[in-house]
């Protein structure tokens, strides 16, 4: 019944300073069966932090600073609605507090952008991290998710730009009705406000909703650039948990689903250390961001070996030294950063690498190399691969009409109309049991190729290397492509026409076989240690 005192469903709101929590309070305060508490826990925190703030004698004279006391009784105490809504600031979360308080009620994580913070922090207390408080909201979701409640996340911005969707998430989240009233209050100052109201809910006391989002952001002030830097991780480590929303450059794309789900959480080398994959990035000053200036090559893994190891890296040499980048890692040094991406991994088999070598950051936007002087990037980021399984491919005639003809890969013509390769691998065919594949003239010299060519003369099969025309593939009763991440792939169908009889061909099989037999047999191996071997 109305106005009977009962047992209550707390809701915990946990937020930093500037992030629109007092806003939020005032929206949940509208509805019809709910209670709020403003910051219940702020005199244990001056108690026992002895921090200064103007109002902190007539506070801890009129709040109870007993903190477990304040959990126990007011925060989890019985009361006359079926839900009870407590602003937290997370600096507010103390040792000295029960576990009670991260156990009990639903949790939910209010953030915002320090970039929107900082301009406008207000003077009332001195600017720090601590003050921020995004360490504190990332410990509290830490926590949340070992006690096997991850609580919802929300954007300040979000809500600012979509007020009722937001609203209707994180209600849905918390599994409470949505209830319009949320949207609209009255302007002025509320009951239930916390002494310290007239310091800092100002802008608040006139509004009487959620506030449109600025057109443009205030002139950051560049003094606190470092206390951006220290802060952003945070923020970014819970932007990335919070639900889609509309973007300023659109709606957000839907989360796609990996070929390989093992490969959602791998570690990838950027530079001089080892990041988590959401956390691998480049600068934007960096000469592969401003004008795809890198050399790059794939390596395969088997069984504990790199395949081509030392093929590869004189590629990739080679390809630095003709564009003429400066400042190379050694060979010994690109070596130990692929030993150590692999063994951090824990891939040894059935897997493959992507290795990376930009010629690094710039001091200023341009392209000329004289502004690159910080020395070349290496990212090198490992993938494990599909299942073992036989590929079989469709090609098109160039990439784009490929894509369009829903074609796997596409067939390139040199200038006079000659296949030369696939847009990414080297292509073989077979005529009456003789191996055909173009020139190198127009294409790439590939190392899985060339240790192909190598196998097609030792199974004692005629090779030849010369101009072949598109007709001529058409017509092969055999076709695969060469690559490292591919190996041997069979082609199938060529612009619609079968290959062969559409069943991959002994000539394939046979080479695949020696192919396989070889990467068995050969291969830098990984230094695993100790407590990494089988």
């Amino acid at each position: 019944m109305e106005g009977e005192v009962r047992e209550v469903e707390v809701i915990h709101s946990w937020s930093a300073p500037r992030s629109l929590s007092t806003s939020l309070m005032y929206s949940f305060a509208q509805r019809d069966d709910i209670e709020v508490l403003d910051e219940p826990l702020y005199a244990n925190f001056l108690q026992v932090t002895g921090v200064e703030r103007p109002y902190r004698d007539e506070l801890l004279s009129k709040m109870d600073s007993d903190g477990n006391k304040v959990v126990k009784e007011v925060i989890f105490g019985p009361g006359k609605k079926k839900y009870r809504y407590c602003k937290h600031m997370a600096k507010q979360r103390l040792p000295n507090l029960t576990s009670d308080l991260m156990r009990k009620g639903k949790h939910f994580i209010l953030i915002r952008n320090p970039l929107n913070i900082l301009p406008s922090f207000d003077k009332v207390v001195p600017l720090s991290f601590l003050e921020l408080g995004l360490a504190g909201l990332v410990a509290i979701y830490s926590e949340l998710c070992e006690l096997g409640n991850p609580p919802p996340v929300i954007d300040a911005e979000d809500l600012e730009k979509d007020p009722e969707a937001v609203l209707r998430g994180l209600c849905q989240d918390l599994g409470i009705p949505f209830q319009p009233s949320m949207l609209r209050w009255e302007s002025g100052p509320r009951e239930f406000d916390g002494i310290w109201a007239p310091w800092w809910y100002g802008s608040v006391h006139k509004s009487t909703s959620f506030s449109k989002p600025r057109a443009y952001p205030s002139k950051f002030p560049f003094a606190l650039y470092d206390l951006l830097e220290q802060s952003l991780p945070f923020y970014n480590m819970l932007k990335r948990q919070t639900r889609q929303m509309v973007t300023p450059l659109g709606p957000s794309l839907p989360i796609p689903t990996l070929p390989v789900p093992a490969n959602e959480k791998i570690l990838v080398w950027v530079g001089d250390e080892l990041l988590p994959r959401e956390s691998a990035k480049v600068s934007v000053l960096d000469s592969v961001v401003q004008g795809g200036d890198a050399v790059w090559e794939g390596l395969r893994i088997y069984n504990r070996k790199i395949f081509k190891l030392e093929e590869h890296l004189d590629r990739l040499f080679d390809s630095a030294k003709a564009l003429a980048f400066s400042n190379v890692p050694t060979r010994e040094a690109i070596k130990e950063a692929i030993f150590k991406t692999l063994i951090s991994n824990g891939m040894f088999d059935n897997a493959h690498i992507r290795l990376t070598l930009t010629r690094g950051k710039k001091v200023t936007s341009g392209m000329s190399p004289a502004f690159n002087l910080y020395g070349c990037t290496l990212i090198e980021h490992r993938f494990q691969d599909s299942s073992q399984q036989s590929y079989q491919q469709h090609f098109g005639k160039e990439q784009i009409e490929g894509n369009l003809a829903n074609a796997e890969d596409a067939v390139m013509l040199d200038k006079d109309g000659f296949v030369s390769e696939t847009n990414a691998t080297n292509i073989f065919m077979v005529k009456k049991g003789q191996v055909l594949t173009p020139h190198a003239d127009y294409c790439l010299p590939g190392i899985t190729r060339t240790t192909v060519m190598d196998l097609v003369v030792q199974e004692k099969l005629v090779l030849h290397e010369r101009r072949i025309s598109l007709s001529e593939f058409h017509a092969a009763d055999e076709v695969w492509t060469t690559g490292t991440m591919g190996e041997l792939t069979p082609v199938v169908m060529i612009d619609g026409r079968v290959i062969g009889n559409g069943e991959v061909g002994p000539v394939t099989r046979q080479i695949q076989s020696a192919y396989k037999a070889l990467t068995a047999e050969s291969g830098l191996p990984i230094p695993i240690p100790t407590n990494e071997k089988a």
